[in-house]
């Protein structure tokens, strides 16, 4: 860490403590060449994910959007908030843990409908249906019969 004061590139930790519930760190430190104190702050670095869109427009990844698709499909059912939140937090960890910074949106419904099969089957089949956009009851009827199977 260069010194603002001398412009000196080496410096020593003198005190390192968490600040924002450990979002970032706090550190004192000491040029080792005019000895004067300055304070640096270190936070984790996030590359923003970039989701592609059916019809190949691109945002940025926003957790809310996920959150509240969850929510809709999971509306009456017994599955709590924090469990919700908990799916939302691992597919984010998945998206930010891959090497793609762009994915489609394909992929991350795909994730959902993962987490809420082992959660809810009622959810799940909720959200197949608003996510696969079922063209009518035989299609509906399709994604029963597979869930039917693989239950037995």
């Amino acid at each position: 860490m260069k010194c603002p004061y001398c412009g000196y590139g080496e410096s020593k930790v003198i005190d390192s403590r968490p600040t924002d519930e450990g979002a970032r760190i706090r550190r004192r430190r000491e040029c080792l060449k005019c000895s004067k104190r300055f304070t640096t702050y270190e936070v984790i670095e996030t590359i923003p994910i970039v989701v592609i869109k059916k019809d190949k427009s691109r945002e940025t990844f926003d957790r809310s959007k996920l959150m509240n698709g969850l929510l809709r499909a999971c509306e009456k059912r017994p599955v709590s908030l924090e469990t919700l939140e908990k799916i939302v937090d691992e597919i984010e960890n998945m998206l930010q843990n891959s090497l793609d910074r762009e994915v489609p949106s394909s992929l991350i419904g795909k994730y959902a409908m993962e987490k809420l099969k082992e959660v809810d089957e009622v959810a799940y089949v909720r959200f197949a249906s608003v996510y696969r956009q079922f063209k009518d009851i035989n299609s509906f009827m399709e994604e029963l019969s597979k869930m039917m199977k693989m239950k037995k």
